[in-house]
């Protein structure tokens, strides 16, 4: 039997959504990866002269140098993903994430190097942070416009997708290598992980170098309509987007962190949990989000007002949130699990919608450049600050309560910024109806 021109274009699209997804997991295992390490095991190997809190402060500094380093890739392969293509840049960010990671495994700490491991490690980091500013927008964008008309946010999840089971996959290697007695742990345990990646890398090279390019670029491209240095574009026509798309990225990006490291150090550290109760706990919340987070998707679709379905998803975290503080505080191991995974559901259905809702505010020809800033910039400003903001604040003030509410300031940002992007024109369903934008000219 034949296959329709339907048919073929359908299998297509499943072939870049899983693409998507299985690139995306990668890159987000060896960014969560990082953050484990930094929470329990970094300022033990790369900062001994420091001590307790202030060794795990400057452990989360490294954290946050990727997110300082996410932006930068956001604009190099967002100018290259709008003027060359999706496909192209997305296999560049794999390779650069999957050597980066193999490299931070295979480091000397500060007892056999001195000063220049915590060094390399920053600057291995910023790579890191570099890949995944480009790899985000462009999973998104190969997902999301390869998508059946009406299907972008549904395809857009696929991408997201690859954040919790990245999560999950990270948790549960840490959590099998934690039961190796300290010493092993901090010598050479906590390296399989970075190592192992290289593996997963391969893979995931095989898997995306299948994709076709997507719909709208090639059409961008054929068209001529190729802008030539599309930064300077985005924030001469579209700064009102990056400004609410940063906000609206929130609480999507920095509730990992409020519980996968901030949560992590704080309750293995200050409070009566060891690293294998916790990381169980993170394990429990990381399926659940693997479970729910594709029924947000599924919500912002079929809901006929997307701003009701977005504030349906978010106001119940102004809630879970503080009350999952308050229960990992107890530290009780079942009320902590309990806080922790009704906490994840609010935060990961946003998250399935968020890629599609935020790609479908910018036009085509920009679109890979506006949405990585303003993922990315989020990371910067937001989620990579969580778990030194917290760390800083419980340091401050010896208690839980001012860092609940920055998590509370941090939700209802990204409620009021969303709504109001929502307010702005969909160029998915206007698409016809654009002009040829100022400023295009002939790919090359």
């Amino acid at each position: 039997m034949s296959t329709t021109p339907s048919q073929a274009r359908n299998k297509t699209a499943r072939r870049a959504g899983i693409g998507a997804f299985i690139g995306s997991t990668i890159e987000w295992f060896d960014f969560y990866i990082y953050g484990t390490a930094a929470a329990l095991v970094f300022d033990k190997v790369f900062f001994p002269e420091l001590e307790g809190a202030i060794g795990t402060l400057v452990a989360f500094g490294t954290f946050w140098v990727g997110f300082l380093a996410r932006p930068l890739g956001g604009i190099i392969f967002g100018h290259f993903g709008d003027r060359l293509g999706r496909k192209k840049t997305l296999v560049i960010t794999l390779l650069m994430m999957g050597i980066s990671t193999t490299a931070i495994g295979l480091l000397p700490g500060y007892a056999s190097i001195g000063v220049a491991a915590p060094i390399l490690l920053i600057l291995i980091r910023m790579i890191q942070g570099i890949g995944l500013g480009g790899e985000w927008g462009g999973s998104v964008l190969i997902a999301s416009e390869h998508a059946p008309k009406g299907k972008s946010i549904l395809y857009g999840a696929f991408a997201q997708q690859g954040s919790p089971v990245g999560n999950t996959l990270s948790t549960l290697s840490f959590l099998a290598i934690s039961q190796l007695p300290d010493e092993d742990f901090v010598s050479w345990g906590w390296r399989v992980p970075f190592i192992a990646s290289a593996a997963l890398v391969f893979v995931g090279l095989l898997v995306r170098m299948k994709v076709e390019e997507s719909p709208a670029m090639a059409g961008i491209i054929e068209k001529k309509e190729v802008v030539k240095v599309p930064v300077l574009e985005i924030f001469r026509k579209h700064p009102g987007l990056i400004a609410l798309g940063i906000g609206a990225c929130t609480i999507g990006l920095s509730a990992t962190y409020f519980k996968g490291t901030f949560a992590l150090s704080w309750a293995t550290s200050s409070l009566g949990f060891d690293r294998s109760s916790f990381l169980t706990i993170l394990l429990v919340a990381n399926v659940t989000q693997v479970l729910v987070q594709p029924f947000g998707a599924v919500i912002a679709t079929r809901m006929n007002s997307m701003a009701r379905a977005v504030t349906i998803m978010l106001v119940p975290e102004l809630v879970l949130m503080p009350l999952m503080f308050m229960l990992i505080a107890t530290e009780n191991y079942a009320l902590a699990m309990l806080g922790v995974v009704v906490a994840t559901i609010p935060h990961c259905l946003y998250y399935a919608a968020l890629a599609g809702l935020l790609a479908s505010r910018f036009p085509a020809h920009l679109r890979y450049t506006g949405i990585s800033l303003s993922y990315q910039l989020c990371g910067t400003i937001l989620g990579g600050t969580t778990p030194i903001v917290g760390q800083f604040l419980l340091n401050q003030t010896g208690s839980i309560t001012a860092v609940i509410a920055y998590a509370l300031f941090q939700v209802a940002l990204t409620l009021v910024c969303m709504l109001l992007l929502l307010k702005r024109r969909n160029y998915d369903e206007t698409a016809g109806a654009e002009e040829k934008p100022a400023g295009a000219m002939a790919a090359v």
